[in-house]
């Protein structure tokens, strides 16, 4: 009995040492997260399709899973030209820093300076006529900081300053998740890496940092390991998606609680983070202050979004629709997916914009929620351009789910 009650003595102390330690030492459990994450390999195996059926308001959608994936997606291409849709030729870049060919994996070649902590990662991969080039978070000493490398062997091409908030306050999910080719450029969506309103926020009104900003950058520099970015557009919170249009280009953003955002963008235009949202700061339980925001953009000088989910739905992906909606609808139309919500407004959706004929104005937005799935990327081309197989079926990817085949049929 006696040796039992020392047994029990001598666990209740560890126990309360290690949580000690873990309350006044959390960079050093950030740090051990990190290295076992960036080492632990990406698994995928291919599946028989159980197909689900949801119906729409016009159609009906059939989704799929074709490919089980162990880890959160960064970019996923398929060869172009291929009509006939093979896993096995899917090449699916993990935010953890692994690239997945023939569903077999291989570690990314990347700067020890590459760190997952803060929830950082590869974010996305931006491909020229033959080269790589990964955006990635990166931590050296205190300095938590944004990278592009050169893929082929880790280089350095680009780096950011440091980021001026304390590391409990940074969050690398804001980072952003997108860029996309477009009249020789590549455009680059940077976000403020923030769990809530604070010093980061202000970075995207600031005209001498990447961050809050869709960057240009010519595409015969970057291909020469040259990065010299222009501000193309500036007031952004997290843009994740990026999409181009008849020769527009649109972007959709996390707010903050509420807020998400769908935008035209325009070279110039300030969208006006963090001075005007349709969301509010987070409350005091997740570190913010719960104080809302100036509304109205047009009368503070800003862009107004052409619409804003309120509450958020965690928008992540933009596209164009594919042939099927666009020859059904025969109207201007972009689809995004989303990565979760609320019990009033559903996350986790595909959602359909359809705008006007002069794309300034969203009439109808239809959410088809798909189940319990946070959906983060389509798979497309190296240029972000929507892939579809030669039965009009397109490819979404869900977090550490896998890969779904989507189709859409019965239209009524």
């Amino acid at each position: 009995m006696k040796r039992t009650a020392i047994i029990l003595s001598l666990w209740l102390m560890s126990v309360i040492f290690v949580s000690i330690w873990t309350y006044e030492n959390p960079e050093n459990i950030e740090y051990l997260k990190n290295y076992i994450k960036k080492n632990k390999e990406i698994k995928a195996e291919k599946i028989d399709p159980n197909e689900e059926k949801i119906v729409a308001n016009s159609f009906l959608v059939k989704l799929s899973k074709i490919v089980s994936l162990s880890e959160k997606t960064a970019f996923i291409f398929y060869p172009d030209k291929e009509e006939q849709f093979d896993p096995k030729k899917l090449v699916i870049y993990s935010q953890n820093g692994f690239v997945m060919k023939n569903l077999k994996s291989t570690k990314i070649k990347l700067p020890k300076e590459f760190t997952l902590q803060r929830n950082g990662g590869l974010k996305t991969v931006i491909f020229t006529e033959d080269k790589s080039f990964g955006f990635i978070s990166a931590k050296k000493n205190n300095c938590y900081y944004a990278v592009i490398v050169d893929l082929a062997n880790g280089n350095e091409v680009f780096k950011s300053k440091c980021l001026p908030e304390i590391p409990k306050n940074i969050d690398f999910n804001g980072l952003g998740s997108s860029n996309l080719h477009f009249n020789k450029k590549i455009y680059l969506a940077v976000g403020t890496p923030e769990k809530h309103a604070s010093k980061n926020s202000l970075l995207a009104q600031d005209p001498n940092s990447i961050f809050g900003k869709i960057l240009e950058i010519e595409i015969k520099n970057i291909q020469n390991n040259i990065i010299e970015p222009i501000v193309f557009t500036s007031g952004h919170r997290v843009p994740q998606g990026l999409a181009k249009l008849d020769g527009n280009l649109f972007n959709v953003e996390h707010g903050p609680k509420g807020g998400d955002e769908i935008n035209k963008l325009e070279k110039g235009n300030n969208y006006g983070w963090p001075f005007v949202s349709y969301g509010t700061n987070y409350l005091k339980d997740s570190g913010g202050d719960g104080k809302s925001y100036k509304i109205n953009h047009s009368t503070n000088k800003f862009e107004e979004p052409l619409f804003a989910f309120v509450p958020s739905i965690g928008i992540s992906s933009l596209n164009n629709c594919p042939k099927t909606l666009i020859e059904y609808y025969k109207t201007p139309c972009l689809l995004a997916l989303s990565l979760r919500g609320n019990n009033l407004r559903t996350g986790k959706s595909l959602i359909i914009f359809l705008l006007n004929n002069e794309m300034k104005k969203i009439n109808s937005i239809e959410k088809i929620y798909l189940g319990n799935l946070k959906l983060r990327h389509f798979v497309t081309n190296k240029r972000n351009e929507l892939y579809e197989d030669k039965n009009g079926n397109i490819y979404i990817s869900a977090d550490k789910k896998g890969i779904y085949k989507v189709n859409f049929s019965n239209f009524r």
